[in-house]
C-alpha cells in the first residue's frame, strides 16, 4: 500500500504572507485544526491553531496585521505519495486518544507529577497578578 492510497488528495494550503486571519477562516471553513503552507509550488511550513492562538492572544497581536510566515512551523517533514505507508509513522491525536483510553495509569504513591508541583506557583502569580490589577 502507498501512501496515495490513505492519503487526503487536493488539500487547500496557505500562502506564508496571507494573514492570520485568512489562516483561521479557512480553518473554520474546512474544519482543520492545521493547514500545510506553501510557496511557489514548495512546502515551507505548517499552521495549526495552536500557533494562531500563541501568536494572536498571548501576545496581544492583531491577526489581521500578523502574517502566517511569523506564526507558522518551518522545518516540516513530509513524505511522497509513492512511498510505501509501512516506511510512514504518524501519529494522531485520535491515535494518542485511544491508546491512552486503553492503557492504564500508574503513578508511584508520593510522587507528584510535575504538574502538580507547579501548580501552587502559578496560582501564587495569578493572585498577585489579580492584586495589582485591582490595586
Amino acid at each position: 500500500m502507498k501512501v496515495r492510497d490513505v492519503m487526503t488528495p487536493d488539500i487547500e494550503v496557505l500562502n506564508p504572507d496571507d494573514t492570520l486571519r485568512t489562516a483561521a477562516q479557512l480553518m473554520a471553513d474546512l474544519d482543520l485544526e492545521a493547514l500545510p503552507v506553501s510557496e511557489n509550488h514548495h512546502l515551507t511550513g505548517m499552521i495549526t491553531g495552536r500557533d494562531i492562538a500563541i501568536r494572536v492572544v498571548a501576545q496581544s497581536r492583531g491577526a489581521a496585521e500578523t502574517t502566517v510566515r511569523e506564526a507558522m512551523s518551518p522545518d516540516v517533514l513530509y513524505c511522497f505519495e509513492n512511498e510505501p505507508i509501512g516506511n510512514i509513522g504518524i501519529v494522531s491525536l485520535a491515535d494518542v486518544t485511544s491508546l491512552q483510553a486503553a492503557a492504564p495509569t500508574t503513578r508511584v504513591v508520593g510522587e507528584p507529577s510535575q504538574r502538580l508541583r507547579a501548580a501552587p506557583s502559578e496560582r501564587r502569580i495569578r493572585r498577585n497578578r489579580r492584586a495589582a490589577i485591582a490595586a
